[in-house]
């Protein structure tokens, strides 16, 4: 099932468990253009490793996303920084986002940790939930 970070972002499609698409596309209108942001989740899963270095390119920005309840999503992010590098255009830009605040209770990554490895890649860091509290 697509993350419920993707689920938030356009919460009126769903997809099936099975879809292997996995991708919520969203027209913004500004005063001069309209933008199109697509937003594609593999949430890492090894099925999708095939066609993952696809959707790298000709990316703008690229959200890395752990769960600060699960610290193996923390020690993963070398790898998906290191996909990012390989298969991404040069200065994509890119964000770490510590998810499911909402579980702090459960934390096992700190703040202070997400922080520091946003730094040394030179990324900006945020926490957050896609749960509605």
């Amino acid at each position: 099932m697509p993350s419920s970070s993707l689920r938030r972002f356009r919460p009126q499609r769903s997809l099936p468990e099975h879809d292997w698409r996995r991708f919520q596309n969203k027209t913004y209108q500004t005063r001069w253009e309209k933008d199109r942001l697509q937003v594609w989740d593999t949430a890492g899963q090894e099925r999708f490793k095939t066609i993952t270095s696809s959707y790298y390119r000709g990316a703008h920005g690229v959200m890395i996303v752990y769960d600060i309840a699960r610290k193996e999503t923390f020690t993963n992010l070398n790898k998906w920084l290191n996909e990012v590098e390989t298969y991404a255009n040069e200065g994509v830009l890119m964000i770490l986002v510590g998810n499911k605040t909402d579980l702090n209770s459960h934390r096992q990554v700190s703040a202070e940790s997400g922080a520091e490895w946003a730094a040394l890649n030179d990324m900006p860091f945020i926490e957050t939930s896609a749960k509605i509290l």
